[in-house]
């Protein structure tokens, strides 16, 4: 099988789990491929976890779960140097914590302090540890999956905005549509009476995903044609959220702060992915236009008055598609 077809069979079996929630398993697939990490929001019960467990059961991977919680240390998250003392002598040697696996899934991550959300920063960007001064890499294969909750903010600790830029995407989960949420209901029926049923029906799963098919697929994304054109659009959306006082009054009065260069580039990979799902060797708009609201989302800062008259971040990055043209 080729990596195109590993990837849509990866996808397929995450929506047989993860069930109305397509454009979710895309964007988790999306970073996976983009080598990026994700922020992924929504509240309680929406199978925000479940979605990312998905993806590391159907992969050949190491998966490693973080619930984030307000008495965490940093050495919780990164590892620490433990003393042993043998017959030979004694010696410190340092014991990895649990972001050293190849999906890591930070649960509730805005319950930590800022401190433990800070020990993240040099693996989700440099892809490596430092601890008592030596630098431990990450394995090739590396992406941090972060929740929250947007509702509930008792007892938590919001992102700073330089954490908040180092996440490709941040992705929201919905409601499901009723016909939808009575497939679930029979769904997690089913997984019950297999449970109860079947002792060894884990025997039965489909063999995982190779690593591989992920890495020949990135290589294949590294060759999607942008077209100049293509480049001056991302380049152009990402101005105007700068300089929105040039892109109408509307845009003036929503958005405080624009997106850094980080969004630009986060563009160009999660379009090219997109493309390369799609079956296509180029990008085009309605590649850019699909992933915009989930690169914009995290990034714009919003003034009172847009926060006043309940304007979200997608909304101005729908006012933005509809400003900007492709030249």
């Amino acid at each position: 099988m080729s990596a195109h077809d590993d990837i849509e069979t990866l996808i397929t079996r995450m929506g047989e789990a993860i069930i109305g929630q397509r454009e979710v398993v895309e964007r988790l697939v999306i970073g996976l491929l983009a080598n990026g990490n994700l922020l992924v929001e929504g509240l309680p019960g929406l199978a925000k976890t479940r979605a990312i467990k998905a993806l590391a059961k159907n992969l050949e991977c190491d998966f490693s779960r973080i619930q984030f919680t307000p008495d965490l240390l940093p050495s919780d998250v990164t590892g620490t140097e433990v003393y042993y003392q043998g017959e030979s002598g004694s010696e410190f040697r340092f014991e990895p914590g649990p972001i050293f696996a190849n999906i890591v899934l930070a649960d509730e991550i805005n319950r930590a302090p800022a401190k433990v959300q800070a020990a993240l920063l040099e693996a989700m960007e440099e892809r490596q540890v430092t601890v008592a001064g030596t630098t431990h890499p990450m394995e090739p294969l590396f992406m941090v999956m972060a929740t929250q909750n947007p509702v509930e903010q008792e007892g938590t600790y919001p992102l700073p905005e330089a954490q908040m830029d180092r996440f490709l995407m941040h992705v929201n989960i919905t409601y499901p549509p009723v016909e939808d949420e009575v497939l679930v209901i029979r769904l997690v029926r089913g997984e019950e009476a297999a449970h109860a049923g079947a002792g060894d029906a884990a025997s039965d799963n489909p063999a995982p995903i190779p690593q591989q098919s992920v890495f020949d697929a990135r290589r294949e994304i590294v060759g999607i044609h942008v077209s100049d054109a293509m480049e001056r659009y991302m380049a152009d959306l990402v101005n105007a959220t700068r300089f929105p006082e040039g892109y109408g009054d509307d845009l003036k009065r929503w958005i405080e702060i624009g997106a850094s260069p980080r969004a630009s580039l986060a563009l160009d990979k999660c379009s090219r992915t997109h493309a390369w799902l799609k079956g296509r060797d180029y990008v085009d708009p309605q590649d850019v236009r699909a992933i915009a609201p989930d690169v914009f989302r995290h990034r714009l800062g919003l003034t009172y008055e847009a926060q006043g008259e309940g304007v979200s971040p997608d909304r101005v990055t729908t006012e933005l598609m509809t400003q900007v043209a492709v030249t």
